[in-house]
């Protein structure tokens, strides 16, 4: 059977010399991955265990692996998988298409014109058969091989699509648990502001119905105080919208009654940044898009393979008989072998567009990867910049809020033995309402960062295996 392939297939060579089509070269320049990362930064520690757990706060770690195990979208994608591993096992099976088949039948003729005596001739006919029919095809230009590579091809990027949602969800469920704990936090210190601006107002009022301030003195008072009110509003807002957007990643009805922190947690000094060349095997994205490549490029060998002409084996054994008892019997045997060889004719400059039209498309793949690989190492030293330089904003922030309750602290003795006007201690306050506020913001946007960081450079999870294609 070898043998015969072969000689089939170098007689099919020779009925279509010259047919192949030459793809013009889309090579690209190579893109070269730095020694160490751009960014001030020089940490190379590897990332190890889950990374939100560094954020201090047990609860949240709980509420990322609830998320990783009830988000709809997630279930989706993991299903989106199943189906990819599906369509590759089909596409790689290479058994011949084989078919039992038992039948019978029963005939009779009437042969009109025919007298034997007052009736007519008849004839009765019965048959009982049993056939095994064999039909595979030779994959002599390797067309199967190549849809066989591409479907597992597919399947890996699936794979990667499937870790890389994982990664984003927990990115996702950390920095709106981050922004839950900042409305709480941001809450806390209205209320408190609105304490301290109630009781200037009362105090106002109390100078003002002695005669010893002016009503500007009152009317300014009330505006600070309505205005933080009016905040406190706002963050109520924020702080709902945060909570039933977290309730809705964890796949929960989003009731808004889920609790978050009070206070923002502290960060860890370093950051596992590794090194730029690390970036191309820790990221999903990455990962699934060079299988998109490795997809591509198969679909132009199967392309490739169309241009030339298919081979078909066939086979029929089996037995024929009158009697049913007999289908067994090997003198009634029958068998058949056959070949088929089909070429296209009308439709060569189709499929050679098409062989086009494929490389095309791998050539737009290979560029879509290389804007992955830009972007990946893009975001990476965004994010490493962005530490040193919140980390800064956030020292000087906690600076101005210090010297603004000093201010303030000054500004109301100074009011109270006559030397600063109303005016003086209403702006002091508001600066230390103000500073504060930046500051605790200043901390939320660190903590996003570094969940940025932690996703740009491919996150801490358990590497997935890579799926394998066997021969």
């Amino acid at each position: 059977m070898k043998r015969l392939v072969q000689l089939c297939a170098f007689a099919l060579a020779l009925m279509i010399a010259g047919c192949k089509v030459v793809l013009p070269d889309r090579g690209l320049t190579p893109l070269m991955a730095p020694a160490v990362w751009k960014s001030n930064h020089s940490s190379t520690n590897e990332p190890a265990g889950n990374w939100w757990n560094q954020f201090g706060d047990e609860r949240l770690g709980l509420l990322v692996h609830e998320a990783l195990g009830n988000n709809p979208d997630l279930r989706a994608t993991a299903i989106r998988l199943e189906q990819s591993l599906l369509h590759a096992e089909v596409a790689g099976i290479r058994q011949p298409n084989i078919e039992a088949t038992l039948n019978s039948s029963k005939q009779r003729n009437n042969f009109i014109g025919l007298p034997i005596g007052d009736g007519m001739l008849v004839s009765r006919y019965v048959s009982h058969g049993l056939s095994l029919n064999t039909r595979w095809e030779a994959d002599v230009w390797g067309r199967l091989k190549a849809g066989k590579q591409k479907a597992w091809a597919d399947s890996s990027a699936a794979h990667s699509d499937l870790w890389a949602a994982r990664q984003s969800l927990a990115a996702q469920v950390v920095k709106t648990w981050v922004a839950l704990t900042e409305a709480n936090e941001q809450l806390s210190l209205a209320r408190t502001n609105i304490l301290i601006l109630d009781i200037t107002v009362k105090q106002a009022e109390l100078r003002y119905d002695l005669g010893v301030s002016p009503a500007l003195d009152l009317r300014l008072a009330k505006t600070n105080l309505a205005s933080t009110q009016a905040v406190k509003e706002q963050w109520q807002a924020s702080r709902v919208q945060f909570c039933r957007q977290l309730e809705t990643l964890l796949g929960r009805y989003p009731t808004g009654f889920i609790l978050g922190s009070q206070t923002l947690p502290q960060l860890i000094p370093d950051v596992p940044a590794g090194i730029p060349s690390e970036l191309l095997t820790r990221r999903p994205d990455i990962a699934a898009s060079s299988a998109r490549v490795v997809s591509a490029q198969s679909q132009i060998k199967k392309a490739q393979a169309e241009l030339y002409p298919k081979l078909m084996l066939t086979t029929s054994l089996g037995t024929s008989t009158e009697k049913l008892k007999s289908l067994l019997d090997d003198k009634y045997l029958v068998w058949s072998f056959g070949s088929e060889i089909t070429q296209p004719i009308l439709n060569q400059k189709q499929l050679r567009n098409n062989v086009r039209l494929q490389e095309a498309l791998a050539a737009e793949s290979m560029l879509h990867h290389r804007r992955i690989v830009l972007n990946a190492f893009g975001e990476v030293e965004v994010a490493l910049a962005n530490e040193t330089i919140l980390q800064a904003r956030e020292k000087h922030l906690a600076a101005a809020a210090g010297h603004a309750g000093k201010a303030l602290d000054l500004a109301e003795d100074r009011y109270s033995r006559g030397l600063e006007p109303f005016v003086t201690v209403l702006e002091a306050q508001r600066r230390y309402t103000e500073a504060r506020s930046q500051r605790v913001s200043a901390r939320r946007f660190r903590l996003e960062n570094r969940a940025n960081l932690h996703l740009a450079l491919g996150g801490d999870f358990l590497k997935p295996k890579p799926l394998i294609l066997e021969d």
